[in-house]
């Protein structure tokens, strides 16, 4: 609930989220919690500065598959950082060799990723099928 009132801000900071498709299939909580939750997914992609694309399962392999990635990036591009969830905790980086390789990833989510429009049908879908 706290991570929420980042998006309830005056003036939210951006948000892009690339998400794979396998992702938004799993049931977490059951199937009502997951229905809602992909509700709320495809209602937030409808504000101003979120932005979601949704990699489809048709799409193969995947940089990163597996990793919760946090890109956070800003005017200085030196200052960039990527945070990585693990078993263990999350692990920060910001060398620059990593940040031109996570960037790389990024590029790639966004050209195999589907438009905003089209990433809120297919979550919908999903959501309908449940």
């Amino acid at each position: 609930m706290e991570r929420r009132q980042i998006f309830e801000r005056r003036q939210p900071l951006p948000y892009l989220a690339y998400v794979h498709e396998a992702a938004l299939r799993m049931r977490f909580g059951g199937v009502e919690v997951t229905r809602d939750q992909l509700k709320h997914l495809a209602e937030r992609s409808e504000q101003d500065g979120i932005d979601v694309r949704v990699v489809p399962a048709s799409v193969s392999g995947f940089p990163g598959a597996g990793h919760a990635v946090l890109y956070a990036e800003g005017p200085v591009a030196q200052l960039d950082t990527v945070q990585l969830d693990s078993a263990h905790g999350p692990v920060f980086t910001s060398a620059e060799a990593q940040l031109t390789k996570y960037r790389a990833h990024l590029d790639w989510m966004n050209d195999a990723s589907l438009p905003p429009a089209a990433s809120r049908d297919l979550i919908l879908g999903i959501a309908r099928e449940l």
